[in-house]
């Protein structure tokens, strides 16, 4: 079985769709947890709605998205995870082709596929990103090279052996840092031709908090940096690019100083 988790909060646009698309899954063995981050909205009402024994609901005082996907974390029972944010959807086949690439390699720790970025109303299409990797992707996490990671895409084959948990002091990079420690035991990673998730760019997303975003590099940048697994080839390029990334993006929001102050 596939655990799906999906945290949200004042999710009242967009969760109905993201619920819709699981249940539209071409593959039926599924659990999807919904976890209640203290909306004030019509969401849990949404959320209840939905009358199939597979969608599991649950709610908590407004503790952020990391607390609450470590809620979700602690109540799965299926032989895989993965994870579907409120305002996104999944193609009719992203957990069938996920889950074959684990029948064919039992070695395999990570699946991921295409993810395709879609406007707000669903209309447009911004971007189609297609991972270039194989193998254990520390070392590609950890230079930011693009070719494994766009954010919480992957299909995780669970371990009883370890222990899945997101830094709840993170607002931002937490799903990097995530996956970093996970495959710091050498960990394999693949993915499939299909599209795997419709992510939704919207005002909400978590890439307009250019503050956040920034204060979350560092952050992972501090625990990473001494890590016996880390190349000090490979954390020079994590600091010049996520170092890079930021001063543009400031620029383009005329936040000069702030721009200027991201390079140290």
């Amino acid at each position: 079985m596939i655990s799906i988790i999906t945290p949200f909060y004042n999710a009242q646009d967009y969760l109905k769709d993201a619920i819709h698309s699981v249940l539209n899954q071409s593959l039926d063995d599924w659990e999807l947890i919904l976890i209640n981050d203290g909306s004030t909205d019509s969401s849990k009402n949404i959320a209840l709605s939905f009358n199939d024994n597979r969608i599991k609901y649950y709610e908590q005082s407004n503790k952020g998205v990391a607390a609450a996907r470590n809620k979700g974390l602690s109540m799965v029972r299926g032989d895989f995870i993965t994870f579907l944010d409120s305002d996104d959807v999944l193609p009719p086949n992203s957990l069938k082709a996920r889950r074959k690439l684990f029948d064919e390699n039992p070695q395999l720790a990570f699946a991921d596929g295409i993810v395709i970025k879609k406007s707000a109303d669903m209309n447009t299409v911004f971007e189609e990103w297609k991972p270039s990797f194989r193998g254990n992707p520390l070392h590609d996490l950890c230079r930011l090279g693009g070719r494994s990671f766009l954010g919480l895409t992957w299909m995780i084959k669970r371990n009883p052996n370890k222990n899945y948990k997101f830094n709840e002091f993170l607002t931002h990079s937490e799903d990097l840092l995530f996956f970093m420690k996970l495959a710091r035991d050498g960990s394999e990673y693949t993915y499939t031709e299909e599209p795997t998730l419709i992510y939704r760019q919207s005002e909400k997303s978590a890439m307009s908090n250019l503050e956040g975003l920034e204060k979350g590099y560092r952050t992972v940048g501090s625990i990473i940096r001494n890590w016996k697994e880390i190349e000090q080839d490979d954390f020079k390029r994590y600091q010049y690019k996520w170092r890079r990334a930021m001063f543009l993006a400031y620029i383009r929001k005329m936040k000069i100083i702030k721009a200027v102050n991201s390079l140290f």
